[in-house]
């Protein structure tokens, strides 16, 4: 099949001329011609005629042109495949995924993400602010930073308006603690907690997507008005209980199939004759028969994935998911819509995009093949626009090579002082707590404190917990929400005024080539201590330092679990 293309790789005015079109509204397939304007879709020619002369056009004989995909259930974190931002999105593009909803990062991070996503070719990338439980899921490594801990009804609501200046597009919350059955079970969060949370979130226009993973608590988030169950019930078949309480609370399910296939490529022989793989494979079929159920039933499916975690990865996992309705017994075109219109109207999106109409975003997907009919076809992606520009295909943008965001520079010796009025850094960006994590977790409480004539100081005090590695300590970003580098190869370290309880501290500073360490003692009185970058316990054999590619500075007590333990810190700076 030949493919003729015109015009500019970018231009937002385009012709698709003579394509097989699936509109995701539920209309059968047709052939048309369709029109791009600005970003928009401005025209949908059924009578198929020719490009207008000088539009550029893409010769749509023998392809099929579909609604972008939705992944409303990511992670953009470095454990994935890919495991580095660029890579992620250049994934999703040559999968036809338009649109994601990132899980991974904590509220700061969000505007310095939306920043740098803007200049890469990829899909839009939402970001959802992420609640839980004390000791619950999600809530596992101890970073309030990252996941709110709310308890009551008064303590939902209130987290709810502090993450508003974030401007989050949704709101995550872990609300089920259950372990599958294999390991201890976390805390769940009960049913007025969860009821006040998402009554706020909507007051202020936020969806709310929960990790719900069985019968008794799906019940619960249909009564509560969850707009989305973002995993798969797992622990039993569902009935009609479940389907009317999903229903009644308008509950969109997005069962994540991907990531709960335990026979997944890379997946070995001897992990195939572990006993836990039986378990899993029972589980799963659970997953597969429930994902039925509740379509057969009524209830509206849309799509996630939980792709960044182990043997999940970014883009392929979208199209597995979809695969895996198939199996589950979804008619392939349902397997569509529900990767397409239904997860744009579970976050309320469906206005913009979704579908293929007049006055929408250009956010499409062209592919060889007609996987309404074949859905394996979906891996035939021949190009993807996401607003009007060609993020993948032929004259797309080359792919971006590098890893990370371009490293800011450094105009100040002064990390940070605290003496700044809203808190901030120097860098402008917030301490965060370091602490372990886990069931058995240290506990600490920091804050920045008045003393005499130094003016603020860092405070810190934690109870470390009855295990082996305790852990408490901050962390100070070079920039905000830990996104961009900092190049700070004109420096030869880092010196801080500390004092503390006659213990040993490590000193530590994370470069995206991992974290370079070195250990201290501090007593009552206030001492400057300096850490030559070249001096300090390299990451691994071999690593060389550069300097050029700082995240953060890190100041922690690492002792035996059991001891209450304490430091302050001042003028902590570069020279």
């Amino acid at each position: 099949m030949a493919i003729s293309i015109s015009g500019g790789a970018l231009a937002q005015d385009l012709a698709i001329t003579g394509v097989t079109v699936f509109d995701g509204t539920g209309a059968d397939p047709y052939k048309a011609t369709v029109m791009f304007d600005d970003g928009l879709i401005s025209a949908v020619d059924k009578a198929s005629g020719p490009a207008p002369e000088g539009v550029p056009s893409i010769d749509g004989d023998g392809l099929s042109l579909l609604p972008g995909f939705f992944d409303l259930h990511v992670h953009y974190t470095f454990g994935g495949e890919p495991a580095t931002t660029p890579q992620i999105s250049a994934n999703y593009a040559k999968t036809g995924v338009t649109s994601v909803y990132d899980f991974a990062q904590a509220p700061e991070a969000f505007a310095p993400k939306r920043a740098w996503l803007e200049t890469l070719p990829g899909p839009r990338v939402n970001f959802a602010a992420r609640m839980s439980t004390t000791n619950g899921h999600g809530a596992d490594w101890s970073d309030k930073s990252t996941t709110k801990w709310v308890n009551t009804p008064f303590a939902a609501t209130e987290a709810v308006r502090e993450l508003l200046p974030y401007e989050p597009d949704v709101i995550k919350v872990f609300t089920d603690g259950w372990r599958y059955g294999s390991g201890v079970d976390n805390t769940s969060m009960n049913e007025p907690t969860l009821t006040a949370l998402v009554e706020e979130a909507h007051a202020h226009g936020l969806k709310v997507l929960t990790h719900t993973v069985t019968k008794d608590r799906a019940e619960i988030a249909g009564r509560a008005g969850v707009d989305v169950i973002a995993h798969s019930v797992l622990d039993q078949h569902i009935d009609q209980t479940t389907i009317d309480a999903l229903k009644a609370g308008s509950t969109a399910y997005a069962g994540t199939l991907a990531v709960y296939n335990p026979d997944k490529a890379g997946t070995s022989a001897f992990e195939r004759e572990h006993p836990s793989f039986k378990q899993r494979q029972a589980r799963f079929q659970v997953g597969l028969d429930n994902m039925k159920a509740l379509y057969e039933g009524g209830v509206m499916i849309a799509l996630g994935t939980d792709a960044g975690m182990p043997r999940t990865p970014h883009g392929y996992a979208t199209l597995s998911e979809m695969e895996l309705m198939v199996r589950a017994g979804l008619p392939p075109e349902a397997a569509l819509i529900a990767g397409t219109a239904n997860s744009a109207r579970a976050v309320g999106v469906y206005d913009q995009r979704g579908s293929i109409e007049v006055g929408k975003d250009a956010d499409v997907v062209l592919i060889a093949g007609k996987p309404w009919e074949d859905i394996s076809d979906l891996h035939n992606t021949r190009y993807t626009f996401v607003g009007g520009e060609k993020v993948f295909g032929e004259g797309a943008p080359e792919p971006v090579a590098s890893e990370y965001m371009v490293s800011s520079s450094v105009d100040s010796e002064v990390i940070d002082d605290f003496d700044s009025e809203d808190g901030r850094s120097s860098r402008d960006a917030l301490v965060v707590g370091d602490p372990d994590g886990g069931l058995e977790r240290s506990w600490q409480v920091f804050e920045i404190i008045e003393d005499g004539e130094r003016g603020g100081i860092l405070h810190l005090t934690a109870d470390l917990a009855l295990r082996e590695d305790a852990k408490a300590g901050i962390a100070i970003p070079m920039n905000r929400g830990f996104v961009q580098p900092a190049d700070v190869s004109g420096y030869s370290g880092v010196s801080l005024d500390v004092r503390g309880d006659g213990g040993v501290y490590t000193f530590m500073v994370s470069t995206t080539d991992g974290r370079w360490a070195s250990t201290f003692v501090a007593g009552d009185e206030w001492r400057t201590v300096e850490f030559p970058f070249a001096s300090m316990e390299a990451p691994a054999e071999g690593a060389e330092w550069s300097g050029d590619k700082i995240l953060d500075i890190r100041v922690l007590i690492k002792r035996a679990g059991g001891e209450v333990a304490w430091f302050e810190l001042d003028e902590v700076r570069l020279y």
